[in-house]
């Protein structure tokens, strides 16, 4: 990867594990705070209920005048009962912090008999409404603490390994991500080699043929077709690339004889289908269609252009329009049938024979979408290409 896509790669992942993370985070937050309250309930209900049961032995024992019989606690709860002068006549408490007189204290009333002090769930309950002189029930327990505790080390776990899972996932996913933008910037980088090479020939060309007018003092007719003809290189260049830049500019159609148009393109190659040696075998009828001049020639020029590019020396290329369709064919080197179907796609060549920069037959496709053409492709790898283009 260069570094633009390094880049690209590691911003995406950075985003994907930073978001992926704090959604996590918020999730494992909102479990923890359910399960809390969950805890913080039962906690509350049990050590209420238990409190309830110890006062309801108070009031049953004061009522048929018999002592208070010793009641069944909890594993882990802890009992204290305070009597109407704040002392503990049983159990213990369990918090040093907490004397007998805070138990008589009215602040201490107002926490609703149910609190949190020193990891302890602490539940005052004033049920035994002071039969046989007890006033509170003192239900102690450190249950939640210890269950807070564990479910906070659970949860940590769980979210570290969902957090690996993320990395892992955000890496693979980052990979897929990349991967047709990696194709894409070799596809430009390829078609920027490409295009450099293009107009390598034709500017070299040029520069060599006015050296050498300039050298003699005179241009020969030969010097005056190889500018010409480099000359042209250039412009279908210059074409296509405005076309791939401002394709999304819409011009106006207009009716035009294909006939004509043809013509000029054929004439136009000519010079380029002289170097090697090729021949033109032209039928022509008038045809009238609704185009773009301009859209028809770069339409006519890249099928033509293609046609003598890979065309073998001293061949023949055949050029037939009749009942509104257009037949190039030429007995060039043909197209692999696996790449056929791949041949119209952008910056795709169907072989390394004869260069070129791979948007050619695109701009065809292009073009032929955009009007309402259809094209077909006929094929046989080292014999001939054939299109057919229906208007």
């Amino acid at each position: 990867m260069n570094d633009l896509e390094k880049k690209s790669f590691y911003s995406f992942l950075g985003l994907y594990i930073i978001s992926s993370l704090l959604f996590l985070a918020g999730i494992g937050y909102w479990y923890y705070t359910a399960q809390k309250n969950a805890f913080q309930n039962e906690t509350y209900y049990k050590l209420q209920h238990i409190s309830d049961v110890i006062a309801g032995d108070i009031i049953m024992a004061h009522m048929q005048g018999k002592p208070l019989h010793e009641s069944k606690v909890p594993e882990g709860i802890h009992l204290a009962l305070i009597d109407t002068e704040g002392k503990v006549v049983k159990g213990s408490l369990v918090v040093p912090e907490l004397d007998e007189k805070d138990l008589l204290n009215k602040d201490l009333m107002k926490k609703e008999g149910y609190f949190m002090q020193n990891g302890y769930t602490i539940f005052i309950s004033d049920a035994p409404k002071d039969h046989l002189n007890i006033a509170y029930v003192v239900a102690q327990s450190n249950s939640l603490g210890k269950e807070l505790t564990l479910l906070r080390s659970r949860v940590l776990k769980v979210l570290l390994w969902a957090a690996c899972f993320v990395v892992l996932i955000a890496w693979v996913l980052s990979k897929l991500f990349m991967k047709p933008v990696h194709q894409r910037v070799a596809q430009i980088e390829r078609f920027i080699n490409d295009i450099t090479h293009e107009l390598n020939t034709p500017i070299t060309s040029l520069s060599m043929s006015t050296k050498l007018a300039l050298k003699q003092g005179e241009c020969t007719s030969k010097m005056l077709n190889n500018i010409s003809i480099s000359t042209k290189q250039l412009y279908d260049i210059y074409r296509s690339l405005t076309y791939l830049n401002f394709s999304n500019k819409k011009e106006i159609a207009e009716a035009l004889d294909m006939k004509e148009t043809l013509e000029k393109s054929v004439a136009y190659y000519c010079a380029l289908a002289e170097i090697k040696r090729i021949s033109f075998d032209v039928k022509l009828e008038s045809t009238l269609f609704s185009i773009p001049e301009a859209q028809a020639t770069l339409l006519f020029g890249n099928l033509i252009g293609n046609a003598i590019k890979y065309s073998s020396p001293k061949s023949k290329i055949e050029i037939v329009l009749k009942d509104n369709v257009l037949i190039i064919k030429d007995e060039g080197i043909g197209i692999e049938e696996a790449q056929q179907k791949k041949i119209f796609d952008k910056f795709k060549r169907g072989t390394e024979y004869s260069g070129g920069f791979g948007v050619g037959l695109s701009i065809v496709k292009s073009i032929c979408d955009e009007y309402n053409i259809r094209i077909v492709l006929n094929s046989v790898f080292g014999e001939y290409t054939e299109f057919r283009l229906y208007f």
